[in-house]
């Protein structure tokens, strides 16, 4: 979300905490209809994944600097393209990069297209990304925007990534922070997509709040210029290209109001120096008011999209397809695998009623042994480990790591190391997913 919280112009400020509690005891069911992620019940179905042994998220640790200590989630499709493009989708407030995968089609158009796809995911209390603080709205300055653009450069190092080809999309939260990091780095993204968001720099707060109630409410406004050079003083003296961007808004949202959408539309004109007045306007589909700006096609500066009688939680199945070719992604490519991992792993299991054993076989396919490690990987929900060999697991569900026992600390190189547990499950036996060995992401075979 953006900070997500139903305000209204005229309350008093304060903090985000505060203002969840209050709403979540209050008005519940309003609570459920703002903060509820775009889940695929709530959206038209996700099309079946096809592939025989499909590609898993998996989360990357130690990925580069990270000073708000955010989690990196990753999903490479089994088919990714040579030099690969990037896109960051990033997540509402009191959502995760898991639900913003499993709750949007990224990864499944990623499937189709060979892109990478990079899920941030905030572990603060609020689960709200900063685009508040003067350290998250200047370049390097700090906090959250640091942290997604070590992603970036982790994934651009690690699978040669094409870097005229990284882009980000957010929902609310992750619509706030689009902005902010196509404001902090217009150097690294080429173009953002933005779901009911508002503009950079209109949520900046100087108290430690995370919450803005006069930008929520629709009441800070500025000329374009003033917004401009608000995205213009992120980073001092950069001359270079600016991102293209997207902008999506409902014209009933409660949360982050509608005049946002057109400030935001203010703001991204004056900085991609173009007209005000659009140079196309259509109906894509009932309901859906498009307006482009510098050009006509797919691909002009700024394209605009207000939702007729929509409220906050807008996103739904099929928006993501509209984003790609916005960003030129929609297109064809050679699809060779992925670069080669430090590591491989093979799983089984056998399973009954409540319970099953998983047997796993650690394989270092690099040139140079591995001496210590540690293995983490993902148990499917409602599992839990009771026992094991070969590793010290903790924790016991969840996000786990198994730690060498000591004697098998050392993996030379084209070496194998077997460990396995016992673990009870509540109806999901199936095996674990995301493996990386020291942090490296492992192959799975």
């Amino acid at each position: 979300m953006s900070t997500t919280a139903g305000n209204t112009a005229h309350r008093p400020r304060r903090t985000l905490r505060r203002l969840l509690v209050a709403l979540l005891g209050a008005l519940p069911l309003l609570a459920a209809a703002l903060f509820v992620a775009p889940a695929a019940s709530a959206a038209p179905a996700a099309p079946a994944r096809t592939e025989a042994a499909a590609a898993a998220l998996t989360e990357v640790t130690n990925f580069g600097t990270n000073p708000s200590n955010l989690q990196m989630y990753l999903y490479v499709p089994n088919s990714v393209t040579a030099h690969p493009a990037v896109v960051v989708a990033v997540h509402y407030c009191t959502g995760s990069g898991p639900a913003m995968y499993s709750g949007t089609e990224y990864a499944s158009l990623a499937d189709q297209y060979g892109f990478i796809v990079v899920y941030p995911s905030v572990t603060r209390a609020s689960k709200c990304f900063d685009v508040s603080s003067p350290q998250a709205l200047h370049r390097d300055g700090g906090s959250d925007p640091v942290g997604i653009k070590s992603m970036v450069d982790w994934v651009t190092r690690t699978y040669n990534a094409d870097t005229s080809r990284i882009f980000a999309t957010g929902i609310s939260s992750g619509a706030m922070m689009t902005n902010v990091l196509l404001g902090d780095y217009p150097d690294v993204f080429a173009a953002g997509a933005a779901f009911s968001g508002v503009p950079f720099g209109c949520f900046a707060t100087t108290d430690g709040s995370e919450w803005n109630s006069a930008c929520s409410g629709g009441t800070v406004i500025h000329t374009p210029q003033e917004w401009g050079n608000l995205v213009r003083g992120a980073y001092p003296g950069y001359t270079g290209p600016r991102p293209r961007m997207q902008v999506w808004h409902g014209t009933e949202d409660a949360t982050l109001t509608y005049p946002n959408f057109g400030e935001e539309i203010k703001q991204w004109t004056n900085v991609l120096g173009v007209s005000q007045t659009p140079s196309a306007t259509d109906t894509p589909q009932s309901g859906w008011n498009r307006t482009r700006y510098g050009s006509t096609g797919d691909r002009a500066p700024v394209e605009a999209i207000s939702l007729q009688g929509v409220g906050h939680n807008l996103y739904t199945w099929g928006m993501g397809a509209r984003v790609l070719t916005f960003f030129g992604l929609d297109g064809g490519g050679t699809v060779p695998q992925p670069p080669a991992g430090a590591c491989k792993v093979t799983v089984t299991t056998n399973a009954w009623n409540t319970g099953l054993t998983a047997s796993v076989t650690v394989s270092n396919t690099s040139t140079s042994a591995v001496t210590g490690w540690k293995l983490g990987f993902t148990l499917p929900s409602g599992q839990t480990i009771t026992n094991g060999w070969g590793a010290t697991y903790a924790p016991a569900s969840g996000g786990v790591s198994a730690t060498d026992a000591g004697y098998n600390a050392s993996i030379a190189p084209g070496a194998s190391v077997g460990i396995g547990y016992q673990a009870t499950h509540t109806g999901n036996s199936a095996a674990p997913t995301a493996f990386t060995l020291n942090g490296t992401v492992c192959t799975v075979t």
